[in-house]
């Protein structure tokens, strides 16, 4: 079996929709093919969260509407003559959004659960859009319900996978229901007891390599809308350079790093099994791509650059001069991993420590923690820029005019957190 994740871009519109099933019908072997929510959806499905518990329901309504009128566009331009069996299946998913959002004053739920709730339905509109069209060309395929079988813990927004309980459920289903494609949503799980929750943006390609470990698949293909592993941002750098293979270690590094084809936690139920992952160009289906694997021919030999926009600096002091890293860095890091933030650099002196992490919801209640033991500082508006295979003319040329707050420099990596929105 392969496995093959669309992102929302490749399924945007009846286009992109058409695409998806030309990519898939030219494999003629098992297939399990994971897709995101359509678009922007996630983005569209967040606002609901929010516009719903501020109490604002004539607007929920509206972005609820808007939702609607986007999904029945794409249908209605895939079916010119219009198929109301679809549209009805999409809105039996609209209306259980409407009903979890007017309840929402009534049980006042935890914010990621009832986040989880909502931001949940798009994967699950997109399969079923996915599903019948396939069905129309002839595909055979079932639907696989990853709210059911993939089995997580109860960590909203962040959901662990259990993987033990997932591959006996995903095995099993997969066993009563032979089919030749089968479909999944990225990014959404769910809890033993039938909640549903996801496993943090962007993480359908995560969820492609978790289906992939526990079927102990041929290999990940990731469609995506530039031509592989790129040294660069394109829209930053025009001249940006496809990268034809990388080691599991290297894609490791440059995710982390913030580089954003590929999702940081990919890797390693891929490595765990040696499947190789390739990340290829759904607009040219037929072009080389990337391959990502144990080992490759060559290192890479181009510098690569990566910005990770939206970062925070946060500087920790001891309040009475004592020395933080031997007296408090395990209640630190217990501090960010309890608050869920996502550290991108540390560096550290005998009295300070400052940690560089991304924006969001969960950084007020973690500095407010912090400030109970720490003189906290913190800089916001940053980017975070990486250099892997630097020069010192590269860095010159790079951060020239820039204001940098800290940099680290080791033999072959660079990185400088910039006063600066990319």
């Amino acid at each position: 079996m392969k496995v093959y994740k669309f992102g929302g871009a490749s399924v945007r519109n009846a286009a992109g929709v058409r695409n998806v099933v030309s990519i898939v019908s030219k494999e003629a072997g098992e297939l399990l093919v994971v897709v995101s929510a359509m678009g922007k959806t996630t983005n569209a499905l967040e606002r609901l969260v929010s516009l719903s518990l501020s109490g604002e329901d004539e607007l929920m309504l509206r972005q609820l509407n808007d939702i609607r009128e986007y999904h029945y566009g794409i249908i209605n331009d895939l079916y010119p003559c219009g198929h109301q069996f679809l549209q009805n299946k999409i809105e039996v998913i609209l209306q259980h959004i409407h009903d979890i959002c007017k309840a929402v004053e009534k049980l006042q739920p935890d914010y990621d659960s009832f986040y989880d709730s909502v931001v949940s339905c798009g994967e699950l509109m997109s399969t079923r859009i996915m599903l019948y069209v396939l069905d129309r060309e002839g595909q055979e395929n079932v639907f696989l319900d990853m709210t059911k079988l993939l089995v997580t813990d109860n960590t909203f927004r962040e959901a662990r996978p259990q993987m033990s309980e997932s591959e006996h459920a995903l095995r099993t289903y997969i066993g009563q229901h032979p089919s030749r494609i089968y479909v999944a949503q990225g990014f959404i799980g769910g809890t033993r007891d039938g909640k549903p929750t996801t496993l943090g943006r962007e993480g359908s390609d995560y969820t492609a390599a978790l289906l992939a470990n526990m079927l102990d698949a041929e290999s990940v293909t990731i469609w995506k809308d530039v031509d592989g592993v790129l040294n660069a941002d394109p829209r930053l750098f025009p001249d940006a350079t496809l990268i034809s293979e990388l080691t599991y270690f290297d894609a490791v590094e440059l995710a982390y790093s913030g580089a954003q084809v590929i999702h940081p936690k990919t890797i390693r139920p891929l490595e765990n099994k040696h499947i190789p992952l390739y990340v290829r160009p759904f607009l040219s289906p037929d072009a080389q791509g990337t391959v990502i694997k144990d080992t490759t021919a060559k290192p890479i030999d181009i510098p690569v650059y990566i910005w990770r926009k939206n970062q925070v600096l946060v500087t920790l002091r001891a309040k009475d001069f004592s020395f933080v890293l031997e007296d408090s860095l395990n209640r630190l890091f217990e501090t960010i991993y309890r608050n869920r933030l996502k550290v991108s650099l540390i560096q550290s002196s005998a009295v300070t420590v400052s940690v560089c992490v991304d924006k969001s919801r969960y950084l007020d209640a973690a500095l407010e923690e912090l400030r109970e033991e720490y003189k906290v500082t913190f800089n916001e508006g940053l980017s975070l820029l990486t250099i892997r295979g630097t020069t010192p003319e590269i860095i010159a040329a790079q951060t020239a005019e820039k204001q940098i707050l800290l940099s680290q420099t080791t033999r072959r990596t660079a990185r400088f957190v910039i006063k600066e929105e990319v």
